[in-house]
């Protein structure tokens, strides 16, 4: 295997960090420090190769398997400077080290053991994290679906057990609660994974943000409501009717869930071929949405949501002297901190997995599924050799969520996603 670098820290700090690893990583690090530093302390070495001084950095080292990848670990902390980045990483390509590709030292410290799929997914999603939920659900969620993942694993162990005893002792006259105890551990643990299933659209939707789109007739003060929570002028506000032709929108972090909230074209009939356009988007995104800010200005109606969709009905330009119902004022600030906390009620709600396992992604997803449909199917079967190939079945989908088996084909899937450094 070869020894690869890259930095792990972010460009223009004080100090770079860059990391190696793979077996030249010791020999190639006593070569530009002058002799190996003793491991896992920190040693202020100079760095030079080829008659050239490159910098002064402190070196840890990091012998192999306790690394982070398993294998033999260095990691210079450089100053951060461009040029000195640019210096050491040509030293190192000179003596055979090549640039690491994403996710590569990720995926070396899975092939090692360190780390399994659902413990690299959540150190993505923690790198990603932009709110404070986001941070939250790739610790804890993660740990809950390990534990879960875990506690799933074992029961099917034990029914496993005890569907290969029916099997192997079909003469033994086994007490007939012996099956009905099978059957009834494999609806639960089935059960348990539908729950998981069905909480995984809200865990989804807190990993990717949220969809908000303000809906309303022209004039009826959406692009100011935007641009009131937004905190700074997104849209371009006008008395003229129609000013909004496509959707304009702002990311914002509501209650600790990223909501991307879209203003769109006002909802009227019109023979303007563009407008009309963008009424047609505007539509097209509300039943897209998973939240609705269903606005009128006073003395309007205010638009029908699209089935399904939840929402919310807001009077705006209260300070016009509008009363009844929820009414607020861009112009004045008046409703608006409670507006921030009902949408942010509703961005929780909507990413709430209400207590089941966290699967907040596709491949997670799949796996579980997989694993419920073979635990519904042995359900339904009465011959014992049959149903035990349904559990074998149930058993590798649940191996592939942790990836202890049949994983090669996925890996560069999971690992595809990270930045270079890690």
């Amino acid at each position: 295997m070869s020894t690869i670098f890259a930095p792990i820290t972010g460009r223009g700090g004080a100090v770079t960090v860059l990391r190696l690893s793979g077996p030249a990583t010791l020999d190639i690090t006593a070569k530009l420090t002058g002799g190996l530093p003793p491991p896992r302390r920190a040693s202020l070495r100079p760095l030079t190769h080829a008659g050239r001084h490159l910098d002064e950095a402190l070196i840890v080292t990091f012998p192999a398997p306790y690394s982070f990848t398993g294998e033999d670990v260095a990691e210079f902390s450089l100053h951060g400077g461009r040029a000195v980045l640019a210096a050491v990483s040509e030293a190192l390509a000179t003596l055979g080290v090549r640039p690491a590709e994403p996710g590569e030292f990720s995926r070396r410290a899975h092939q090692h053991g360190k780390m399994d799929l659902l413990e690299a997914e959540a150190m993505a999603d923690l790198i990603a994290a932009e709110t404070e939920a986001q941070r939250a659900m790739a610790l804890e969620g993660a740990t809950s679906l390990h534990t879960a993942c875990a506690s799933w694993r074992e029961r099917l162990r034990q029914i496993m057990a005890q569907q290969e005893a029916l099997i192997d002792f079909p003469d033994e006259d086994l007490p007939p609660e012996v099956e009905a105890a099978l059957l009834s551990g494999i609806a639960a643990l089935r059960d348990e994974m539908r729950a998981a299933l069905a909480a995984a659209p809200a865990a989804e939707r807190l990993r990717e943000g949220l969809e908000f789109v303000i809906l309303g007739a022209p004039n009826a003060g959406k692009s100011t409501l935007l641009n009131a929570l937004a905190g700074e002028d997104i849209a371009i506000v006008s008395d003229i009717p129609g000013t909004t032709r496509d959707a304009v929108g702002v990311r914002i972090d509501l209650g600790g869930v990223p909501v991307h909230i879209t203003d769109t074209a006002g909802l009227r009939n019109t023979v303007d071929v563009i407008e009309a356009e963008g009424v047609k988007r505007a539509r097209a995104r509300a039943a897209k949405a998973d939240f609705l800010l269903l606005v009128a200005a006073p003395g309007e109606d205010f638009p029908e949501a699209p089935s399904g969709i939840q929402s919310l009905q807001i009077h705006t330009k209260s300070d016009l002297g509008l009363t009844g119902g929820f009414s607020v004022s861009a112009k004045t600030g008046h409703g608006m901190a409670m507006l921030r906390e009902k949408l942010a009620a509703a961005a929780q709600e909507l990413t709430d997995t209400k207590g089941a396992a966290a699967l907040a992604r596709p491949r997670q997803i799949a796996c579980v599924r997989d694993t419920e449909a073979a635990l519904d199917a042995a359900l339904q079967l009465d011959d014992p050799e049959l149903r035990g190939e349904e559990l074998r079945t149930a058993a590798q989908a649940l191996a592939r969520l942790v990836g202890i088996i049949g994983v090669e084909e996925i890996l560069d899937a999971v690992f595809s996603g990270f930045c270079i450094g890690k």
